[in-house]
């Protein structure tokens, strides 16, 4: 019974947070978005000038110094005052913040089941079940060869950031029109699939 209340908890807490990652990236609070998004450039940015030891390092001498300087200036407030308010992270101190085994073992299973499929796709691709699949993926890589060139791990990561909180909003303000473009390359897509599945002698029939 216990379990089932932990991972009935557990469910509604990924459902606002789930929520709140919607709210973010489609900037519906502009303050907290722009936050959240500086926070992340600059974390990137400052991953590209230094070590990941040195931010990581910084980072929480940074966390200590905010709340070993927020708990003395409580302390000292609280006996200027003469009250007794208590330790003023206490509500965080008391968050359960434990996963039960139902959890884990349920996080284990999703875990267990992309992995499984990850690793039937790749075996499928690399062992030509399907030739114009495995052509797909070799175009895919051939392109990706030129974007290593170009860019760093870094750098991508970056851009991919910046394009998670931008192209959304993009989207719904353009959204007609991108989907009639979207819809124009995925039409050009499948003519050239057709035309190599006619060219290549049993492209179709793997495919099928």
């Amino acid at each position: 019974m216990q379990a089932t209340a932990d991972s009935t908890k557990m469910d509604c807490v990924w459902s606002n947070w789930k929520s709140q990652a919607i709210d973010l990236l489609y900037w519906r609070d502009i303050k907290q978005t722009g936050i959240v998004f500086g926070s992340c450039l600059l974390l990137l940015f400052s991953l590209t000038q230094f070590s990941v030891v040195s931010v990581v390092a910084y980072l929480a001498l940074a966390a200590l110094s905010a709340t070993i300087s927020f708990r003395i200036y409580k302390s000292v407030l609280q006996a200027v005052q003469k009250t007794d308010e208590g330790h003023p992270f206490k509500s965080y101190l008391e968050l359960e913040i434990t996963l039960s085994q139902e959890q884990i073992q349920k996080y284990t299973d999703c875990l267990q089941f992309y992995v499984n499929n990850t690793l039937k796709e790749l075996r499928r691709l690399f062992l030509v079940q399907d030739l114009v699949d495995s052509l797909k993926f070799a175009v895919l890589m051939w392109l990706l060869t030129y974007v290593g060139a170009l860019f760093n791990g870094l750098t991508l990561l970056l851009m991919a950031v910046v394009s998670m909180f931008t192209l959304p909003v993009v989207y719904v303000k353009h959204q007609a029109q991108i989907d009639q473009y979207l819809g124009l390359v995925r039409n050009h897509i499948n003519a050239v699939v057709a035309k190599i599945q006619a060219k290549i002698p049993g492209a179709k029939r793997h495919a099928e």
